[in-house]
């Protein structure tokens, strides 16, 4: 018997391990692909269209927001439009993919909004939120070397806003290893698609 698509939309604070274990899912289960989302920024070296992103133009970008054929999209870093494309989601689950994605909260909020004109986004989408504990986000960050004291402290008060949509979610992991978590994200996988199976 196959295994029924589910869309697994992943969010948590910077540093929570989103995209490590969003990374891991496509690694280890080949019935899940990540979803390929849509930048207007330039193709990096060895990035493919299509593969990496859907890469478009401001113009060709601005078409298809006055087609509504995003589920969600954002300017990012200020110059920069990224988002999701309906077909983009619905084409691989259609043909029996499993997806998984990983978005801020405001992503999610959107991802909510479009399920109410796309059925079947409602019935095959579970939103898990990775909940990591104040100390260790702090020491997570510092871990990566990559923001100074005043990043961090920003990203901090980000995530403690971010916290607070928790309780919006069909599921919560609260991080421990990124064994534990991967082992909770499997467990929500198995439930998702049951109930996935239930309403197809």
């Amino acid at each position: 018997m196959t295994e029924t698509p589910v869309l697994l939309v992943v969010a948590g604070p910077a540093g929570s391990g989103k995209s490590t274990l969003c990374d891991r899912l496509v690694a280890e289960m080949p019935s899940f692909s990540r979803v390929v989302t849509t930048t207007t920024r330039a193709p990096r070296t060895g990035e493919v269209s299509g593969v990496h992103y859907h890469f478009l133009t401001p113009a060709e970008f601005d078409e298809k927001l006055a087609q509504n054929a995003f589920l969600e999209w954002a300017w990012v870093h200020g110059n920069r439009r990224y988002g999701t494309l309906a077909s983009s989601v619905l084409d691989p689950i259609n043909a029996g993919q499993s997806l998984v994605i990983s978005v801020d909260v405001q992503g999610v909020e959107s991802f909510r909004k479009a399920s109410a004109h796309y059925p079947m986004i409602a019935r095959r989408m579970t939103t898990v939120f990775i909940i990591v504990d104040h100390d260790r986000l702090v020491a997570r960050m510092r871990g990566r070397a990559q923001d100074d004291e005043n990043e961090i402290a920003g990203r901090m008060k980000t995530a403690e806003r971010e916290l607070r949509e928790a309780e919006k979610f069909d599921y919560v992991i609260e991080s421990r290893t990124r064994d534990e978590d991967f082992a909770a994200l499997l467990e929500i996988v198995k439930q998702a698609r049951a109930k996935a199976a239930k309403t197809s």
